[in-house]
């Protein structure tokens, strides 16, 4: 299964490594609503399956050029 090695609900640093992003982007993502996450307390949490969406949703698009 695709990340398997994470945890079903990911932290921000995690997102980073999963994507290959910077710290900022990482924030952009869900700040601009590409990418759905919750804010519990000061952090900001990530369901890994809305990563793997997001993930999938960019490769149509790239084919879809």
């Amino acid at each position: 299964m695709l990340f398997s090695q994470y945890p079903d609900i990911i932290n921000i640093s995690q997102l980073q490594k999963m994507l290959g992003i910077s710290r900022h982007l990482a924030y952009d993502l869900i700040n601009q609503g590409r990418l759905t996450g919750i804010k519990i307390g000061n952090a900001f949490k990530v369901p890994k399956i809305n990563v793997i969406r997001y993930i999938m949703e960019q490769e149509a698009n790239f084919h879809d050029c």
